[in-house]
């Protein structure tokens, strides 16, 4: 798939198919985050993939946001070191891996972390280390169903040339 078409395609997706990810897909999605461009090249971040049903299902418990954690495959969760730019830096990773899942043909929705109060229970949980910070959940699967990226506004409303 083209870049374009991967962010053109890319949306998110709550209804999963019970249906698992092979490891070989996981560990591509892991290494499309690793290489997410990284402030003063710190690459401050580590992944945690679970995949786990009894942990993905105390997952979606955790996360207020993220209920439907419960129903998916897998959930990719990206921590970071305390770095001045971790948050963009993860964000980075982030969205590497939702377009990669895309290219793949995977589901996927970023549940927040940082900022959340669930942080250190989902922390705890997957036996971080204190020093990272949550910078994102991610839950993947199968789609149940084939849908399009909708967005309310288009280029013409967004772009200005020169001057806002």
């Amino acid at each position: 798939m083209e870049t374009f078409d991967s962010i053109s395609k890319r949306k998110s997706v709550r209804e999963y198919q019970a249906k698992p990810i092979a490891k070989n897909l996981l560990e591509k999605l892991v290494d499309a985050g690793r290489r997410a461009p990284t402030a003063r090249a710190v690459e401050p971040w580590e992944f945690v993939v679970i995949t786990d049903e009894e942990k993905l299902k105390k997952l979606g418990e955790i996360a207020s946001t993220g209920s439907f954690i419960k129903s998916a495959g897998s959930c990719i969760a990206i921590f970071c070191k305390d770095t001045k730019y971790y948050l963009e830096d993860g964000s980075a990773a982030t969205e590497n891996v939702l377009l990669a899942a895309a290219d793949l043909g995977l589901g996927a929705c970023w549940v927040a972390g940082d900022k959340k109060p669930y942080t250190g229970e989902v922390s705890k949980l997957l036996s971080a280390p204190p020093e990272l910070k949550l910078v994102s959940l991610i839950s993947l699967g199968w789609p149940k169903e084939k849908s399009a990226q909708v967005k309310s506004r288009k280029l013409e409303d967004v772009i200005h040339w020169d001057k806002f």
